[in-house]
């Protein structure tokens, strides 16, 4: 099966040098406004400015930041944001040791960066499910863990999200990992599976399943978060920060809110708004774009009471997870990796 797709999709894998800033000066910080609440732009020598990092590329999956910086709401929060992108891995080290202050990233990064005493702190939550899922073509018949025993499962390399939500179905479902080949096949999920080079791999919801449905193929996916929902994405800063500079967390905190408000509200009007970040996606590819988009509104969506809110009893699951696995060396409290201070009251 020719999958014209793919090529333009591996993309979303393909991670770019960051670049770090200097520690933000808070002067003149103007209070961020609620999430509800409209608020007069604050003059360009009053805004603090600080650099926003994410893993990846541009991607229409940042869609609530570029919803916000569009419509002004960083500025109304008196901040002036940059976005720069990298590796995650990379970024949070930078967190941990000050020289850059946030990150967009996953929680069981924090995890990891805590275990290693990197003192970063998660404080928004953005999505609701792990993003993580493992799928196959309808015909292998793979539907439960069990269906995986005798098959081969691809996966990027022994690291990462996809590694982390291997580890958490073994956990969760009592899969005996002893029965399945693992095989690191790069960032190539949709195309060993649609090539049965695997009977079935691990990616992102929003990544190789996205692809081979729009190849026409039917598929069958086992979400991690279907086992045990860890935390996922969301904004991370360091201690430092939060300590000595709340009103600059929970400015960014507020207008990134907004900014995933109005992403649910409306989400044509968003991706729209993400077309001008993600020039690429324009033209030929904007129906993948779009297709990746919607895939991704689905991990985002919360109630106006849940937007934000960590939930204590996950990220307890989660530190039990890893340590169990392995992923872990040592224990974390828990209490340290997150905080739900900075939403907006």
């Amino acid at each position: 099966m020719k999958i014209s797709t793919i090529p333009a999709l591996l993309g979303l894998m393909i991670l770019t040098a960051c670049v770090p800033m200097a520690s933000p000066e808070a002067v003149s910080f103007t209070p961020a406004p609620s999430v509800s609440e409209e608020a007069s732009p604050a003059p360009a020598e009053d805004l603090t400015k600080l650099t926003l990092a994410m893993g990846y590329i541009p991607s229409v999956q940042f869609a609530p930041f570029y919803v916000a910086q569009e419509r002004g709401y960083f500025r109304d929060a008196g901040l002036d944001v940059t976005f720069r992108h990298g590796f995650e891995s990379d970024l949070l080290k930078l967190v941990g040791t000050d020289e850059l202050q946030f990150l967009i990233g996953s929680g069981e990064e924090v995890i990891l960066g805590r275990s290693q005493e990197l003192p970063v702190k998660y404080v928004m939550r953005w999505y609701r499910h792990f993003p993580v899922t493992l799928f196959a073509k309808e015909s292998a018949g793979i539907r439960s863990p069990a269906d995986l025993e005798g098959k081969t499962v691809g996966i990027p390399g022994l690291f990462g999200a996809s590694y982390v939500g291997w580890e958490a179905i073994v956990y969760a479902s009592g899969l005996d990992p002893n029965k399945v080949t693992l095989e690191s096949i790069g960032f190539t999920q949709a195309t060993s599976v649609s090539q049965d080079h695997v009977d079935a791999a691990l990616d992102y919801v929003v990544n190789g399943p996205v692809q081979l449905r729009l190849a026409g193929e039917k598929i069958t996916e086992l979400p991690v978060s279907d086992f045990i929902d860890l935390p996922s994405n969301g904004i991370i800063t360091n201690d430092k920060m939060a300590e000595e500079h709340p009103e600059i967390v929970r400015a960014l905190v507020a207008a990134s809110l907004r900014g995933l408000q109005d992403t649910l509200a409306d989400p044509d009007a968003a991706f729209e708004i993400s077309l001008k970040y993600v020039p690429e996606a324009v033209g030929t590819q904007e129906d993948v774009g779009r297709a990746i988009f919607d895939a991704s509104l689905d991990l985002w969506q919360a109630s106006a009471e849940e937007l934000g809110v960590s939930d204590p009893q996950a990220w307890t699951e989660a530190a039990a997870f890893m340590k169990e696995m392995g992923l872990i060396q040592t224990d974390v409290v828990v209490e340290e990796l997150y905080t739900n201070e900075f939403l907006p009251k």
